[in-house]
């Protein structure tokens, strides 16, 4: 195939696919890609068309038909594997790693620390004054007793964070 064909049909091409893509769902580049194939196999076997441009046409509608039988009998997934956003088994192991690494620094806070993160972090998701409560503390001393808390728990898990990065 010619660097002057391709400069040649490459426009008509790119107009054609296009507009028989969008009637049929397809994409455009998709069916650019198998005339571009079609076409290399024809050089390959019977040689340039006589007329490029009609030939080409005649390749686009006929993708365009295979490309519509094809979808007739394809069957969507329930939901797309690439966009599947559940966890993988790796993701599983990883998170898993970090809650551990996480209790585990809070365990080793000074202090009320470990009960009041603890309480923060809890799956039943308590609010101050139950928190406050439990720890038999002012509502308004739990503020700054879980900032405190964090940067105590920021100070612990910097060297980990850094190991973790250095590794990764």
């Amino acid at each position: 195939m010619t660097h002057e064909m391709v400069a040649t049909l490459r426009p008509l091409l790119a107009a054609e696919a296009s507009a028989e893509a969008h009637a049929t769902g397809a994409e455009p580049g998709d069916l650019e890609q198998a005339v571009w194939v079609r076409l290399l196999e024809r050089l390959g076997t019977d040689g340039a068309p006589a007329d490029p441009q009609r030939w080409l046409r005649r390749a686009v509608r006929a993708e365009t038909r295979r490309s519509r039988r094809t979808a007739r009998f394809e069957r969507p997934y329930g939901a797309e594997p690439a966009d599947d956003r559940r966890p993988g088994p790796e993701q599983r192991i990883l998170s898993a790693a970090r809650h551990r690494a996480l209790h585990d620094a809070v365990r080793r806070l000074p202090g009320r620390c470990p009960r009041l993160m603890a309480a923060l972090l809890s799956p039943r998701d308590l609010t101050y004054r139950e928190i406050a409560g439990e720890l038999g503390i002012s509502q308004g001393s739990l503020g700054p007793e879980r900032s405190r808390c964090l940067g105590c728990l920021r100070r612990l898990l910097s060297p980990e964070v850094a190991a973790h990065e250095a590794r990764g």
